[in-house]
């Protein structure tokens, strides 16, 4: 069965997901109203989730996961430890639909990315299309509520 994926952070980059999870199919761009994007673990090192804002907007790249893929990913992920899963409604091609993300479990503290995560999520926005203002708002918005 297969599994529709929000990807926000660095799995947003076309190349890293075809590496990670050679059968996953990119569906799309689309915003995740209500979230903002965040940093979070060890300073240098913190690495993107998204919490619940009533104000804020995420962009995301939608994906079509095999079985085998979202093994892939949850082994990448730290599920269940670092990450769980939730399943959201999003919206799509005027389409409203579900699909599964990862968010950060409680605990850990916000810090900043270090270069190389952060220029695969930079890079990934950029081939996506997205303004990277809201990468550089998550990481002022981390570095400050820190």
């Amino acid at each position: 069965m297969k599994t529709l994926y929000i990807a926000y952070g660095s799995n947003i980059n076309l190349e890293q997901m075809q590496r990670r999870c050679s059968t996953a199919r990119p569906v799309g761009n689309s915003f995740l109203k209500g979230f903002r994007l965040l940093f979070r673990g060890l300073d240098n090192g913190a690495v993107a989730t998204i919490e619940k804002y009533a104000r804020g907007a995420v962009p995301v790249m939608l994906w079509e996961l095999e079985p085998a893929d979202e093994d892939a990913l949850d082994h990448y992920e730290g599920f269940p430890y670092l990450y769980r899963k939730e399943y959201l409604k999003i919206r799509h091609d005027s389409e409203s639909l579900e699909a599964m993300v990862y968010i950060m479990n409680p605990g850990r503290r916000l810090g900043r990315p270090n270069p190389a995560y952060f220029k695969t999520i930079k890079d990934g926005y950029t081939h996506a299309g997205f303004d990277t203002r809201y990468l550089n708002e998550a990481v002022t918005a981390s570095a400050e509520l820190s």
